[in-house]
């Protein structure tokens, strides 16, 4: 997958469909963080801006994400009220957004003291985050479900057909992970809440030693709130962060909860696994940790 990179006619011409006139743009430059989107920054001298550009809609992806610039959309519009970004203008194959305080958490180096302060203040803003809910389950672009059981099928049911489309050699038998879909678990999930799903350190901005932003909403979705405790602690057991669970609040991890915790690492695992390979992004070292914890989950299912 190649990320799609405006001339500057182009960008000129989405700014002024946005209401902006480029003669008054004072800073505009390409981001190079995102691997699937491409991302500018844009002010002037009132304000800031983030303009996100989708991929050319035939470069090789993932089904589910067919249609991410709307999701995110949806994601702020939905989250407003929390540090997100505000949406000026949002379009199929762009999106215009207010720039937020704050820089990445990852890659700063930061004491425990002042972690445990921000993985605090974090758990209170994921909180807020999950008490907003929806009228259905799964991804917006992908079309609602009535029940969460179904939702999640469709999803890793979804995942498991792209990998064997770009022919990914997968560590688990598909079959072992399909099956485990028929558990009862996901019977106690009633009530679908917005979760972002992708809150790892490079997603979460800070400043002055506060949390200012959840940004990258595109992969959100309706469903278990669980699910967000996956990339909150990456590679990581959520249970064992004191400090983000006294900010969100008290979490029951019974039977049902830690299988569906588990099966919810395995559906991002495997995402990790097949994306590498439409993105032509290989990276030995991350394919094998990503590997090694795919292992350990679905041996829990």
């Amino acid at each position: 997958m190649t990320k799609r990179v405006l001339s500057s006619d182009e960008l000129d011409s989405v700014l002024k469909t946005c209401g902006i006139d480029p003669a008054e743009v004072r800073v505009r430059e390409e981001l190079a963080e995102g691997t699937y989107n491409t991302a500018y920054r844009i002010r002037t001298a009132d304000a800031g801006y983030i303009l996100k550009v989708a991929p050319d809609p035939a470069s090789p992806s993932l089904t589910y994400e067919r249609g991410l610039m709307a999701t995110e959309a949806v994601f702020y519009q939905e989250a407003a009220g929390l540090p997100v970004p505000s949406v000026v203008h949002a379009a199929p194959d762009f999106l215009l957004m207010t720039e937020l305080p704050g820089k990445p958490w990852y890659p700063q180096k930061l004491d425990d003291d002042l972690t445990a302060k921000l993985r605090g203040e974090l758990g209170t803003i994921v909180a807020g985050l999950h008490r907003i809910s929806g009228t259905g389950f799964g991804y917006p672009q992908m079309g609602l479900h009535d029940s969460w059981r179904s939702a999640f099928r469709a999803m890793v049911t979804s995942v498991l057909a792209d990998a064997a489309r770009y022919s990914v050699e997968l560590p688990v038998l598909a079959a072992k992970i399909s099956a485990a879909l028929d558990s009862p678990a996901f019977d106690d999930v009633a009530t679908p809440v917005l979760v972002h799903f992708d809150l790892w350190p490079g997603n979460i901005l800070i400043d002055d030693s506060r949390v200012t932003g959840l940004i990258d909403g595109e992969r959100a979705f309706w469903g278990d709130p669980l699910a967000e405790m996956v990339s909150l602690a990456l590679f990581g057991d959520i249970r064992k962060d004191d400090a983000f669970l006294a900010g969100y609040g008290p979490v029951r991890f019974t039977e049902s909860a830690s299988f569906r915790l588990a099966f919810y690492k395995v559906y991002l695992y495997l995402i990790m696994l097949t994306e590498i390979v439409p993105r032509n992004s290989y990276d030995a070292a991350m394919h094998k940790l990503v590997t090694k914890n795919l292992l350990a989950a679905a041996a829990q299912l």
